[in-house]
């Protein structure tokens, strides 16, 4: 009789043979190391399963009690509310969170996915970032689900994602200026290539649009989601001869950006401009006037997807999940019918 040892060597030993690779390469794919090729690495997983071969948890492949949880930049305030609903969520579940700061909006740096073989998560939280298919087949192979917090693009088709509405967003903070008897409205949004920024503008289009009123193309600013590209843009708006009477900006750091940027030119807020942010985070509450914002669940969209990544490292679902939250508008004093 042979031992649970000789026969993983037979079956690793046959299904080298069969995909034309050495048992040192079958040993890289199992490990998932970075040097096997995309073909092979799939090659021989297809062959694994194919043969049912289940390989042996020990030591070395035992994960860890974390959720890492990923951004490109820590915002010390937005930041914030996504950290605690990851950290509650992972809490109750007994395990830890990493922090990692890695790559651009749109990806982690290519070392970060040696760092994650090493640390082994129970599973990943990125936050405004795709993840290119080599990382995902790596991860795939150590069975480290991921799930992306409000895309900065238009995720693959197999990747989970918590969002939430932009869109609708967009609409009721235009609409809430239209219905105070706006017609100037401006637009600040994130970058351009992020799908939040667009469909933030998207709604304040629509509502313009549905209240038959013109938009200048010279309303439409992109930024940064920071206070200085909030305060940058603003000026460009209210230094124009036909100046808006009203702002919608994408983040409520950028709407404090506007703030600023009144403030230099004598104009008060809200007797001289409107504004509006989007976010809601607690130091919205705080300014002066009060800032009317989009209300987005940061917190609680960190909870779904800690939520979502624990029980992905449990089952493997038949569809893949994709779950967008809803948002509200929260009126306070930063807005006001315009100026006679």
């Amino acid at each position: 009789m042979r031992t649970p040892a000789s026969d993983d060597r037979v079956t690793l030993a046959a299904v080298a043979d069969e995909a034309g690779v050495s048992l040192s390469t079958i040993s890289k794919v199992l490990n998932g190391r970075s040097d096997v090729s995309a073909g092979t690495r799939a090659r021989v997983e297809g062959l694994l399963a194919e043969r049912g071969y289940q390989r042996r948890v020990g030591r070395a492949d035992a994960k860890s009690d974390l959720i890492e949880l990923v951004f490109h930049e820590l915002d010390p305030i937005w930041s914030m509310e996504l950290i605690e609903g990851v950290e509650s969520v992972a809490k109750a579940h007994g395990l830890s969170v990493v922090l990692t700061v890695s790559g651009s909006r749109h990806a982690p740096d290519p070392d970060w996915i040696e760092g994650v073989m090493r640390r082994r998560p129970v599973g990943i939280v990125l936050v405004f970032s795709e993840l290119a298919p080599e990382y995902r087949e790596r991860l795939r192979s150590r069975a480290i689900p991921v799930v992306i917090v409000d895309p900065a693009g238009d995720p693959s088709p197999d990747v989970p994602s918590v969002g939430s509405a932009n869109w609708s967003g967009g609409l009721a903070a235009t609409r809430h200026l239209i219905d105070l008897g706006h017609r100037r409205i401006a637009a600040i949004t994130g970058p351009a290539d992020m799908m939040c920024s667009l469909a933030r503008i998207d709604g304040y289009r629509s509502a313009m649009n549905s209240a038959g009123l013109p938009i200048d193309p010279e309303w439409i600013r992109f930024g940064d989601f920071h206070v200085t590209g909030g305060r940058d843009r603003a000026r460009e708006l209210l230094d124009a001869s036909d100046r808006p009477t009203a702002i919608f900006a994408g983040s409520d750091m950028q709407a404090l950006g506007v703030l600023e940027a009144a403030r230099e030119r004598g104009l008060r807020v809200p007797d001289d401009l409107s504004v509006v942010g989007y976010d809601d985070i607690p130091l919205a509450r705080w300014l002066t006037p009060r800032l009317t914002t989009v209300h987005q669940p940061l917190k609680r969209m960190g909870e779904e997807a800690a939520s979502l990544v624990i029980r992905l490292a449990d089952e493997t679902p038949a569809t893949t999940p994709r779950m967008d939250l809803a948002t509200s508008l929260v009126v306070r004093e930063s807005t006001a019918p315009p100026a006679s």
